[in-house]
């Protein structure tokens, strides 16, 4: 398992790569170009900028996420031909400073969805929160004002120069069904999959957060039947998943460890975090100790020690804790804490899978 950090950039961050590197086990970052709208090509000399960072600070920048995928490649409009070739040619971009993993989604308007992003909790702290029945009330305009409300940071899916275009979306997916996004999907992977594979390079795309139809609009990336859907599309080790245990966690029918199991060597990068969820569907982020959520992290850190995994992982969202001004889910103190749980978990397996099978009776 190789640890990275999500940093979002000098000037929108609160965490600095000094900080990032002072994690142990942390060897790179998770990074984009988030002011560059989705479907335009990624400038090289800005890709090159983030290296030298990168390099200064003694850190890979093998993981990106995300080159986010145009509105219009996912409705299959004529136009997209025009976006996936500025994909295509990010994606050359990137393979030239050693990027090995592109991180990605493919859900309709909205890249993630919470009605609060302060919750308070029981111990003071504060975390991302979902309230199902709010979802089921408030305009989507609404929703999306107070997302970006008082923001001086980024807001990875929820860009203004995106959502402006609100209604107009909301029209154009009107009819739009799941077979017609798997369609789209298939249509994008056919012309970036070969070009990932000649240039190194592995797509990951990111379940549906959280993993089910919002809004009315079409979600595809929810369950084990459709991952394994999703990788019959095209049958390729440049073809993978991002496996976030929080998003798919967040749905009590999804059995993330069996997931990992059966799709080990087409998990490139993995997103390891906790969210405790409600008997009314409600569901809150917290620590990434299993004791705190409804996700099994401990028997997910096992089942990636058991089959081997080498591919990226990070801790995902994190609570605001210690009176942290951060972006809300990205703090430094309590995804750092989370590292080390994961770290603690992970070398407690490797330590039980040297043991001799003499070794292993004396301990019991």
């Amino acid at each position: 398992m190789r640890m990275t950090f999500r940093w979002f950039g000098e000037g929108n961050d609160t965490i600095s790569l000094k900080q990032i590197k002072q994690i142990p086990g942390v060897e790179g970052i998770v990074w984009a170009l988030h002011d560059v709208p989705a479907g335009e090509e990624w400038p090289l000399e800005r890709i090159l900028d983030i290296q030298k960072q990168a390099d200064q600070a003694r850190l890979h920048l093998d993981v990106v996420e995300s080159v986010n995928v145009h509105e219009d490649i996912k409705l299959g409009r004529p136009t997209r031909d025009l976006y996936i070739g500025n994909y295509i040619r990010t994606i050359e971009k990137l393979a030239q400073v050693g990027v090995k993993v592109i991180c990605y989604n493919f859900m309709p308007i909205f890249d993630w969805l919470r009605t609060d992003l302060h919750k308070t909790t029981e111990d003071g702290a504060t975390a991302l929160f979902f309230e199902k029945a709010k979802i089921h009330g408030i305009d989507p305009f609404e929703l999306v004002r107070q997302i970006n409300e008082n923001s001086t940071l980024t807001m990875p899916g929820w860009e203004p120069e995106r959502l402006e275009h609100l209604t107009a979306l909301f029209e154009a997916y009107k009819d739009v069904t799941e077979e017609d996004l798997w369609e789209n999907l298939q249509y994008f992977l056919d012309a970036i999959i070969p070009v990932a594979e000649q240039n190194g390079i592995r797509m990951a795309i990111h379940p549906d957060d959280p993993p089910w139809s919002i809004f009315g609009l079409p979600r595809i990336i929810t369950s084990q039947d459709n991952l394994r859907k999703f990788l019959a599309l095209h049958d390729s080790p440049a073809n993978g998943i991002t496996l976030c245990s929080g998003s798919l966690g967040a749905n009590p029918d999804n059995d993330i460890v069996a997931m990992i199991r059966e799709f080990a060597h087409r998990i490139p990068f993995a997103h390891i975090r906790n969210v405790r969820v409600f008997e009314n569907g409600d569901f809150i982020e917290t620590s990434h100790r299993t004791q705190d959520g409804s996700v099994d992290i401990t028997g997910i850190v096992k089942a990636y020690h058991d089959v081997g995994f080498t591919g990226y992982a990070r801790p995902d969202h994190g609570r605001h804790i210690w009176d942290e001004q951060c972006r809300p889910g990205y703090g430094l103190y309590d995804r750092a804490l989370g590292i080390m749980y994961l770290w603690g978990l992970w070398d407690a397996y490797e330590r039980n899978a040297g043991l001799s099978s003499n070794e292993k009776r004396d301990v019991n």
